[in-house]
C-alpha cells in the first residue's frame, strides 16, 4: 500500500492543517511588541489584527458546510489551504497596521473553511469502528500547538525576525496542497442546500459593527460619535438579524438550541468565560516584554507555563466532573479562573520565578477545566436532530468569545493608560494590573450566569463518562 493510499494519510493531513492554524493563532501574541516597533505603533494597537482574524473565522464558519456541499471537499480544502498560506506570506510582508489587518482577515477566511471542511472530509471517509482513533489524531493539534507556540514564537523573534512566524507556513502549506490534491475525496454530499445570503449579511454586519465600537473605544483619541454610530448600527442590524434567524426555514444559524437551558448558559456564560481567559494569552506577552523588559524568547518560556497547566489539567477533567457535577464545577471554576487572573495582576519583575510559574500554571488549569466543562455540557442535552445547528452556533460563539477577549484586553489596557505617569514612555506594570483586574470581571459574570443551571445539568453525560 502506498503512503497516499494509507487510511491514516487523510487524518494526518487534516491534523497538520489544524496544527498550522492553531499554531498561527497562538504564536502571534509573543511577536506583537517586535511588530509594533517595526510599524511605529504601540503593541496594544495591533490587537485589531488579532481580533479581526478570530472574528473572520467565526463569521465564515457557517458557510463552510455549504461550500463543501456546493463545490466538493477537495476543491474547498485546497482553496482554503492556498488562501491561508498566501495570506500568511502577506502577513509577513506587511508594513503597517492596515496591510497586516487585511492579511489577517484573508487568513481567517482561509482558516474558517480549512478546519471544518477538513474535519468533514475525514468523518465521511472514516468507518465507524475507526472513528475514535481518527478523532484522537485530529485532537492533538489543539493540545500541542498552544504549548509549542509561545517559546517557538519567542525564539523566532529573538533569533531572526517576527516575519518568519508567518513565512514558515509557506513550505507547510505547499506540502499540504500537494497532498490534499491527491488524498482528499472529491465526492459531494448530494444536492447542496440554498445559502442564506440575507442572514449571513445581517449577522456579519451586526457583529462587525459591534467589534468596531469596541475597537474605537480603545483608541487614544476616541471619536464618541463614531463609537455611537457603530453601536447604533449593531443594535439596528441585530434586531432584523434575530427576526430573520427565527423565521427563515433554512437560516444560516439555527437558534433551536437556546430552548435548552444548559446550552443557552454555555452560550452566554461560556462566551463570557472565553472573553476572560481569551484576554490572558494576549496580555501576558505584553506584560513580560513591555512591562518587565524581557526579550521575546524569555517571555515565551514564561507563557509556556500557562499552557502546560492547561494541558496538565486535561487528564483530570472527567474525574472532577463525575465527582462534583457540571454546575458546581462551572461555578467554582469560573470564580477560581477570575481569582487566578486577578493574581496575575500582582506579578512584578521582583516576583520569584517559582511563584510566577505556579500562578501561570493555575491560570492555565482553570482555563482548561472551564473550557472542557463548557464544551461538554453544551451538547449534553441537545437532541440528535438539532446537533448540527447547535454545533455551528457553538463554534461561532467560541471564536467570538476569544475575539472579544483580545478586544477587551486591549480596551482595558488602553483605559488603564489614564494612570500612566507622564514620564513613562511605555505601558507600566501598574497598567497591566488594572487590565487584568477588569478582565477578571468577565469570569465573575460567567459564574453568576452558571448559577441558572439546574443542579443535575448534564448528569447523564457525566455518569457515562
Amino acid at each position: 500500500m502506498s503512503l497516499l493510499a494509507h487510511p491514516r494519510t487523510l487524518p494526518l493531513l487534516v491534523a497538520g492543517a489544524f496544527f498550522m492554524e492553531f499554531l498561527d493563532g497562538t504564536v502571534i501574541a509573543t511577536a506583537l511588541p517586535a511588530m509594533a516597533r517595526d510599524f511605529g505603533l504601540r503593541p496594544v494597537d495591533l490587537s485589531v489584527g488579532v481580533s479581526a482574524y478570530l472574528f473572520t473565522l467565526a463569521l465564515l464558519l457557517p458557510a463552510s458546510g455549504w461550500a463543501a456541499e456546493r463545490f466538493g471537499a477537495r476543491r474547498v480544502f485546497c482553496a482554503a489551504v492556498g488562501v491561508f498560506t498566501l495570506a500568511s506570506v502577506a502577513c509577513g510582508l506587511s508594513t503597517g497596521l492596515a496591510s497586516f489587518t487585511l492579511a489577517r482577515i484573508v487568513q481567517g477566511a482561509g482558516g474558517a473553511l480549512m478546519v471544518p471542511v477538513g474535519r468533514l472530509a475525514v468523518l465521511r471517509a472514516t468507518p465507524k469502528p475507526d472513528l475514535m482513533r481518527v478523532m484522537a489524531i485530529l485532537t492533538w493539534p489543539a493540545l500541542t500547538a498552544p504549548v509549542i507556540a509561545p517559546p517557538l514564537g519567542g525564539f523566532i523573534v529573538t533569533a531572526a525576525s517576527w516575519r518568519w512566524i508567518f513565512f514558515i507556513n509557506l513550505p507547510i502549506g505547499l506540502l499540504g496542497l500537494w497532498l490534499a490534491a491527491r488524498v482528499v475525496p472529491t465526492a459531494r454530499a448530494g444536492t447542496p442546500r440554498r445559502f442564506d445570503a440575507p442572514g449571513f449579511a445581517l449577522v456579519g454586519s451586526a457583529v462587525l459593527a459591534l467589534l468596531g465600537a469596541v475597537e474605537l473605544m480603545g483608541r487614544e483619541a476616541v471619536d464618541w460619535r463614531l463609537v455611537g454610530a457603530c453601536a447604533a448600527a449593531a443594535v439596528a442590524l441585530g434586531g432584523p438579524a434575530l427576526r430573520h434567524l427565527r423565521r427563515h426555514p433554512a437560516a444560516i444559524l439555527q437558534l433551536d438550541g437556546f430552548a435548552v437551558r444548559s446550552f443557552s448558559v454555555c452560550m452566554r456564560g461560556g462566551t463570557l468565560f472565553r472573553v476572560a481567559v481569551g484576554a490572558v494569552p494576549f496580555l501576558l506577552p505584553l506584560l513580560f516584554q513591555v512591562g518587565f523588559g524581557l526579550d521575546a524568547f524569555r517571555s515565551g518560556l514564561l507563557v509556556l507555563a500557562l499552557f502546560l497547566g492547561n494541558l496538565g489539567m486535561k487528564p483530570l477533567t472527567t474525574a472532577v466532573l463525575q465527582r462534583f457535577g457540571f454546575k458546581r464545577v462551572l461555578v467554582a471554576d469560573a470564580l477560581l479562573a477570575s481569582l487566578a487572573i486577578l493574581a496575575l495582576a500582582g506579578l512584578s519583575p521582583a516576583t520569584p520565578l517559582p511563584v510566577t510559574l505556579l500562578l501561570l500554571a493555575v491560570a492555565g488549569a482553570t482555563r482548561s477545566m472551564g473550557l472542557t466543562t463548557i464544551n461538554t455540557l453544551a451538547f449534553a442535552e441537545i437532541a440528535p436532530d438539532a446537533m448540527g445547528g447547535a454545533n455551528t452556533l457553538f463554534n461561532m460563539f467560541q471564536q467570538f468569545g476569544f475575539g472579544f477577549g483580545v478586544a477587551l484586553g486591549a480596551l482595558a489596557l488602553r483605559l488603564a493608560e489614564v494612570w500612566r505617569p507622564a514620564s513613562a514612555l511605555h505601558a507600566t506594570p501598574a497598567e497591566f494590573r488594572i487590565a487584568f483586574a477588569l478582565v477578571s470581571l468577565a469570569g465573575v459574570a460567567a459564574a453568576l450566569d452558571a448559577l441558572r443551571l439546574p443542579a443535575d445539568a448534564g448528569a447523564e453525560v457525566a455518569r457515562r463518562s
